[in-house]
């Protein structure tokens, strides 16, 4: 059954203000580690036989302010090469309430207890292409762990223009969700309540609670609950709590991603010219039970 919640927006304050990226720096999108201690990334990349980005840190996405939005696009529209936006502040539990609209298609996210300058983080989906979840969960650096309750497509009109989501084929999916990605979730929306809920082409609430050392992540578009894991007890090959823990602390910075494209996906991961834009981002600090201030 579909739950839909509706939440009080007491104690939230501002994480943009609307006119500059204060309080943001851009970091560019550099792979590490497949998982603490693991194999690069890239290395396998080469072994699978991929193309390599070269000297991404030169090609950090593009990052400005239009009309009170905030927008993130690719160095160059078609350069391929993509980044981050990351918040000079470290966060340990919060509530995180931001409006999105991106582009088709355009592969971006939300990243939680992000390390500063390297990718390791916990990874809210906003995959709003083919084969693309939306409010489920990615482990950069964690052992690339997915935890998605549904994923997308879309429909087209007769001249191949976007008309809005649909349910993803499995059956032809490039990236089809499985049983066992939807088992890694504690609370998994069904994705035809989340096709009812997400309003194409418009502005969409995204909210996120995470909470714990190693958190519990909840998340809900338009106010519907789309997705819960607790990564105390994510059970994914190759990834160990205790080592997550041990590299990312209790406390991490936000990151609003532009991912690069790859021989994977190609433009079916970020199109040319593809923006996402953001506003209304604002958060809530919650202080652990056990750890109030006494007077």
């Amino acid at each position: 059954m579909a739950e839909t919640e509706t939440h009080e927006d007491a104690g939230f304050v501002p994480l943009f203000d609307g006119t500059t990226l204060s309080g943001w720096r851009t970091v560019p999108r550099i792979y590490g580690s497949l998982y603490p201690g693991g194999p690069s990334v890239l290395d396998l990349f080469a072994q699978d036989g991929r193309e390599l980005p070269v000297e991404p840190e030169k090609h950090p996405a593009k990052w400005f302010v239009d009309n009170g939005v905030l927008v993130g696009e690719q160095d160059s529209p078609g350069s391929g090469y993509g980044g981050y936006l990351v918040t000079e502040k470290a966060y340990g539990d919060f509530e995180l309430v931001l409006e999105m609209r991106p582009d088709w298609p355009a592969d971006t996210g939300v990243m939680l207890r992000r390390l500063p300058d390297s990718w390791e983080g916990f990874q809210v989906l906003v995959d709003h292409r083919p084969s693309g979840g939306i409010g489920g969960f990615f482990g950069n650096g964690l052992a690339s762990f997915s935890a998605v309750p549904f994923a997308v497509d879309v429909a087209r009109d007769t001249s191949g223009r976007p008309t809005g989501l649909i349910a993803d084929d499995p059956t032809s999916s490039v990236e089809p969700v499985t049983e066992e990605k939807r088992a890694r979730l504690s609370y998994a929306a069904d994705v035809d309540d989340f096709l009812n809920a997400w309003r194409w082409d418009d502005w969409n609430e995204l909210r996120i609670r995470c909470v714990g050392a190693l958190p519990v992540i909840t998340t809900w578009v338009n106010g519907l609950k789309i997705a819960e894991l607790d990564t105390a007890t994510l059970d994914s090959p190759d990834y160990n709590p205790s080592d997550v823990l041990d590299v990312l602390g209790e406390r991490g910075h936000i990151a609003l991603e532009v991912h690069d494209n790859d021989s994977y996906f190609g433009e079916a991961r970020w199109g040319v010219g593809a923006q996402c834009r953001w506003r209304n981002i604002r958060i809530k600090e919650l202080t652990p039970i056990g750890t109030e201030v006494s007077e």
